[in-house]
């Protein structure tokens, strides 16, 4: 079992500010005006969130590139669009992105873990919405099949530019020198 979510239907769109409000010990996404609850991920969700992020961090961290965030930081890309990465980078030259209370606007690099109830989301939605700010390179890890996808901003689109599987090498374009094999990863 992945993920396991309910959305909460409203009359109007949600802001922002009908966001904040939201109990701090349930997890929410805001996309276009909808409210989306998460429950909590897999154990295989968490083990390549944490063997990807540790990595990944740990290069970020030892070369002074910017700062790196796990899950539950709130992206706010727009006053109706709140997403919460699985994880996420924003470089030095972007840090004035974030606050106190989370980022405001497109990270440079977000990592999203499909489960069975996220896939679609994550594919489509969140997908679109990183690519019309800006994020300039997108990973969809899938730890049911073992795969890797690194997407990049090409022409205001995320599009897939390389495929990992087992036994290969994953690199990043935005993070140059990034290596972690698949796996690792999973």
């Amino acid at each position: 079992m992945g993920v396991k979510e309910a959305m909460v239907t409203t009359t109007r769109l949600m802001t922002y500010e009908d966001y904040a409000k939201m109990p701090d010990d349930e997890h929410w996404e805001l996309i276009n005006g909808e409210l989306i609850l998460a429950a909590s991920p897999n154990l295989s969700h968490q083990d390549a969130q944490s063997n990807f992020g540790t990595e990944m961090s740990y290069f970020v961290k030892r070369r002074e590139l910017g700062k790196f965030f796990f899950a539950n930081t709130d992206v706010v890309l727009s006053d109706n669009v709140v997403l919460i990465p699985d994880l996420c980078f924003v470089s030095n030259e972007r840090l004035h992105i974030r606050t106190h209370a989370n980022i405001q606007g497109a990270p440079d690099l977000v990592v999203e873990i499909l489960s069975p109830s996220t896939s679609r989301r994550d594919w489509e939605d969140k997908r679109e919405l990183y690519a019309a700010h800006g994020t300039r390179e997108y990973f969809v890890l899938d730890p049911s099949n073992k795969i890797v996808w690194r997407l990049t901003l090409k022409d205001g689109a995320l599009e897939i530019e390389q495929t990992y599987y087992e036994g290969d090498t994953v690199t990043s374009t935005v993070l140059e020198g990034f290596s972690i094999a698949v796996d690792d990863i999973f």
